[in-house]
């Protein structure tokens, strides 16, 4: 991590101005932000690192925390709404024994909600990563994510 990290820094030593760049690569090479990269940006720009961690917490782009191999995204607009996805979501936070933006401890699955994911037809229903599964039931996740894991 550390040579990556040096290879994205290298060109922006002291150049306060390009913060929001650089986090943005940084986040690309390593993946999400760790404090031992966000204290490396301070020193490399001169700027406080509370003033890193001001700027990058500021936008939603920027993460903090490691994200999973996949991602699962539950539906919550209103066609899926309607027509369960609270018991959706609940049910696949229960399969992964995790919450609503976090991401399981074998780094395999992050868990998001989004507002619309466009397949009202087929509500309710999640993407994980680009592939859409629909008119789902509470036990129809489980076996989803659980024939995933087995595959």
């Amino acid at each position: 991590m550390e040579e990556r990290l040096q290879t994205v820094l290298a060109p922006y030593k002291g150049k306060r101005d390009m913060l929001i760049p650089i986090l943005q690569q940084v986040q690309a090479a390593l993946g999400y932000l760790p404090d031992d990269a966000m204290a490396e940006i301070a020193r490399t720009t001169g700027l406080p690192e509370s003033r890193v961690y001001a700027v990058a917490s500021f936008y939603a782009q920027f993460r903090f925390t490691p994200r999973g191999k996949h991602t699962i995204m539950v539906c919550r607009g209103t066609a899926c709404h309607v027509r369960g996805a609270e018991k959706i979501l609940e049910e696949t936070e229960r399969t992964l024994g995790i919450v609503e933006g976090e991401t399981t401890k074998d780094l395999e699955y992050t868990l998001e909600t989004v507002a619309c994911i466009g397949c009202c037809a087929l509500a309710p229903c999640i993407m994980i990563d680009e592939d859409v599964e629909a008119k789902l039931t509470p036990k129809m996740v489980s076996e989803i994510i659980t024939g995933r894991n087995t595959a």
